[in-house]
């Protein structure tokens, strides 16, 4: 099976699309993979590391908002658009995929709008609850839609099959033992909290960190907290620690720039304080934790808050906008939860109920499909 993996720009398209590649090579073994990028992405830098082989294009999105520089970014995008598919066609003839599967980006529309007009069996996956532009124009050309969570579909005009695939989360995040896991930690009994805003951090979150954290600890309260504060938070987080008088790491306090080892700490909390992509979701749900969300608001069509409010909807987590994210508000928040264990007890219930359990299985599922269509050409 020859398979064409497209998508880029950020991690959410660009892991799901090591993870289709990872499931599919469970299956067959001998698989060959082909994966298209751009040459200044996240994608130049994850997809040789995995071990694949990587073609690149040129492609950008327009600046709707008008100045000079995004008139030029706009003329180089026009560029871009008038060469991308003829680059497509010849990536599309030397590599002559059985399949073609799309995860989102940019450098997804041309490749897959090209495979499409080919002939060659095609499919997307799309991640978040508000599909990206490039999967709303895809969908109409694809033989197979295959969404995080079915809510998506409201967004889509679909004339082809869609199948609800969940999306595939790092391993161990569901099996682990939370006495284990604390007990790794070195933490105790109590509530333990856990919150982050992922690997460059979140300035909302950082300041809000810096008022709970003292408040539980004068408090005396009985939570351990590991907290996140990111490439952002580098130069200003421990300083408002040290101001404060808490130290970085304690018996109940674990305070990192990079959390290295998620499915421990994931395991180990009660209640995760973050914001809403669709990966740390899928892993909320998976492990089964309730949560505080806080979704990014310089997303393209706002789409960690749909995301969020799949979970918020379900009575999963407590979704607030950046906006209202005041400390206040999630100090109160936090402090109804510490006292109502038992809401927060089903929060993550209802979070595991969320999951879904067998993703590979159906993304396998639609991947032998597209290559059996292929095969009786």
């Amino acid at each position: 099976m020859k398979v064409l993996l497209a998508g880029g720009g950020t991690g959410g398209h660009i892991n799901p699309a090591l993870a289709i590649a990872s499931i599919i090579k469970k299956h067959d073994p001998s698989a060959e993979f082909l994966f298209v990028g751009t040459p200044n992405g996240m994608e130049a830098r994850l997809v040789p590391a995995a071990g694949y082989p990587m073609e690149t294009m040129h492609v950008a999105g327009f600046q709707r908002k008008l100045t000079l520089k995004n008139i030029r970014r706009n003329c180089k995008a026009v560029y871009y658009l008038a060469t991308s598919q003829h680059r497509a066609k010849q990536i599309l003839k030397q590599f002559q995929p059985d399949i073609a599967i799309g995860t989102g980006g940019y450098v997804a529309g041309p490749i897959l709008h090209a495979a499409a007009r080919m002939g060659i069996p095609c499919a997307i996956h799309e991640q978040n609850a508000f599909p990206g532009v490039t999967n709303k124009m895809l969908a109409k050309e694809v033989d197979h839609v295959m969404l995080t969570v079915e809510k998506a579909l409201e967004f889509f005009h679909l004339n082809c099959p869609y199948t609800v695939t969940g999306l595939p989360v790092r391993g161990g995040i569901s099996g682990m033992d939370r006495a284990a896991a604390r007990k790794q930690l070195g933490f105790d009994d109590g509530m333990c909290i856990l919150s982050f805003g992922g690997s460059l951090g979140a300035g909302c979150i950082n300041e809000a960190m810096a008022k709970v954290i003292p408040w539980h600890v004068q408090k005396g309260l009985s939570i351990n907290h590991i907290h996140g504060y990111g490439g952002m938070g580098k130069e200003t987080f421990p300083k408002a620690m040290a101001a404060a008088g808490i130290p970085l790491k304690g018996d109940r306090l674990r305070i990192t720039e990079y959390i290295n080892d998620m499915d421990v700490c994931l395991a180990a909390a009660d209640l995760v304080i973050c914001r809403s992509g669709a990966s740390t979701l899928a892993e909320l749900e998976a492990a089964g934790r309730g949560s505080i969300l806080i979704p990014s608001p310089i997303v393209t069509g706002n789409h960690q808050l749909h995301n969020a409010n799949v979970l918020g909807d379900a009575g999963a987590a407590v979704v607030i906008e950046q906006k209202d994210a005041s400390p206040e508000r999630i100090i109160a928040e936090v402090e109804q939860l510490y006292a109502d264990r038992e809401r927060l007890t089903e929060m993550g219930h209802k979070a595991k109920s969320l999951e879904i359990a067998d993703t590979d299985n159906r993304i396998w599922n639609v991947v032998a499909q597209l290559y059996q269509k292929a095969k009786s050409k």
